[in-house]
């Protein structure tokens, strides 16, 4: 003859039965957040309409200098998923991902895919470029230098079109996983892992 109280019967099950996946987590910490929407507004600012106000547009490089060291620091110490560690893909990785998205069959991450892994990694590499080039201009030693002012330009207008292809890419993505990426960027939450998703930060799930 059972010996469970009214009741009890429904607490063990309770307590045996694992709890239900969150529907989203947390994926995005606010330096990331802080990071992209300083260099993506700025890089904005910069290109359009303080192309020709100097001062503004050497501040706002400034400022924006200033984030990608920042976004350099956090990649080593920050959170799981802001780390290089976990979303620098190796040449085996990249291709493999790149020819399932030519299928159409490549896998949903959780944090970067590779593809967009490699795409951030090189613009911050054109972003520290072009402002390092915007700063030598102002030097003394540099004043006035033609080659200088081209280097400076043409990494400005390979920025621009990358970033283009990276807000596509994003949209499409978005498309393609049922995820809005975009507003993923500003709250910081992406939908919960299943299935065969990509989360190498578990430690941040």
């Amino acid at each position: 003859m059972s010996s469970l109280a009214p009741g009890d019967d429904t607490r063990v099950l309770e307590t045996l039965t694992p709890p239900s996946p969150p529907a989203r987590v947390k994926v995005w910490d606010p330096v990331v957040r802080l990071f992209h929407w300083t260099v993506a507004l700025g890089c904005i600012a910069n290109l359009t309409v303080l192309r020709e106000v100097k001062s503004l547009h050497r501040g706002v490089g400034y400022v924006i200098l200033a984030a990608v060291v920042l976004r350099i620091i956090w990649g080593f110490i920050g959170t799981p998923h802001a780390r290089f560690s976990d979303f620098a893909p190796g040449p085996q990785r990249l291709i493999g991902y790149l020819k399932a998205l030519v299928r159409g069959r490549e896998p949903r991450y959780v944090g970067h895919n590779p593809a967009g892994a490699v795409m951030m990694l090189a613009l911050i590499g054109l972003v520290t470029f072009c402002g390092v080039t915007g700063w030598m201009m102002g030097l003394d030693a540099f004043w006035g230098e033609a080659w200088l002012e081209t280097l400076h330009e043409t990494a400005a207008n390979v920025i621009l079109v990358m970033a283009i292809l990276h807000v596509l890419a994003a949209l499409v993505e978005s498309w393609r996983h049922r995820e809005n990426l975009v507003l993923a960027m500003v709250t910081g939450f992406k939908r919960a892992p299943k299935g065969d998703d990509v989360r190498h930060a578990s430690a941040a799930d």
